[in-house]
């Protein structure tokens, strides 16, 4: 008997190619976007499942990993379009399964990756954005910060760690710098993984019920989600501020880490489609050097 043809056979051409225009234009921040009515559990743009989203990312990282090598390759010569994905998110966000699963598809050696912890000594000697000018990618490169400038505005608002007016200042400067970097060819593409409280309930529990979780727990994680109330405004106000036309931000839903994983792939394949980025011709005549190969 002939086997059901499953819907990913069906609308391949339509998941493929439409999925990650629909997902990055549902979760881009728009003016009037509230934080706090954003369902967490939503899967917007994508009607499947979480087997059918399996699918959809193992078909997705040919053409990514495709697109990635064109970028590295027009960037060879010291010139052309970089990538700056920026991943923030609350504790157990699922930062780290993005870096696996979506950034971990594309090869090595086009990607840098740097993980923003607290300042150094000498980090705080120098202004906040230093650090992050250090991260920014090369030509041809895709550069991902794990938490990036934005802990700026987030961790040092709610612990008061600076004066208002410092961080205060801080959003006019983030949008001057980014503008000044997409001026330079680095397309940003800035990513907030939202979960609710009762999600990050659940994961700090399993954290504490599971031996091989207890690395990944930090006690620390308890004091800050006592601050939860305190976070969500600090966000808010972050994507009311630096939420532009030239780096907007884009929410994904992040209770369930399927659809997280996959929205963030189509995020990144449509903006890495929208490089167009060709193969570079050659700089020496393709044919002459067969004809020395031929005689080697």
């Amino acid at each position: 008997m002939a086997k059901k043809k499953s819907k990913k056979s069906e609308k391949g051409p339509e998941k493929s190619v439409d999925l990650a225009a629909k997902i990055t234009e549902k979760l881009r921040v728009t003016p009037g976007f509230g934080l706090a009515s954003f369902d967490a559990s939503s899967t917007p743009g994508f009607k499947g499942d979480k087997a059918e989203a399996a699918e959809v990312l193992a078909d997705s990282d040919a053409e990514i990993d495709d697109l990635q090598e064109r970028l590295y390759a027009n960037g060879k010569d010291g010139d052309g379009p970089s990538v700056l994905l920026v991943v923030q998110g609350m504790d157990t966000s699922g930062k780290g399964g993005i870096m696996r699963h979506v950034v971990g598809s594309v090869d090595p050696q086009g990607v840098s990756l740097t993980s923003f912890k607290s300042p150094t000594a000498e980090e705080k000697k120098h202004p906040f954005l230093w650090r992050i000018r250090k991260g920014l990618p090369e030509p041809g490169m895709i550069a991902v910060f794990d938490r990036s400038h934005y802990e700026d505005v987030l961790i040092v608002r709610v612990h008061n760690l600076v004066p208002a007016s410092t961080w205060q200042r801080r959003y006019g400067q983030i949008n001057t710098f980014e503008q000044s970097v997409t001026d330079s060819g680095t397309k940003i593409i800035k990513i907030m993984l939202h979960i609710d409280a009762d999600e990050q309930k659940a994961r700090l529990s399993e954290r504490l019920d599971r031996p091989d979780k207890w690395w990944k727990f930090n006690p620390g994680d308890l004091d800050e989600r006592a601050y939860w109330d305190h976070y969500q405004e600090a966000y808010q106000v972050l994507l009311d501020k630096t939420s532009t036309d030239t780096a907007p931000w884009y929410v994904v839903p992040a209770n369930r880490k399927w659809y997280a994983r996959l929205a963030v792939q189509q995020i990144l394949l449509h903006h890495l489609r929208g490089l167009d980025q060709p193969w570079p011709e050659a700089e020496f005549d393709v044919e002459e050097q067969k004809a020395r190969l031929a005689e080697l």
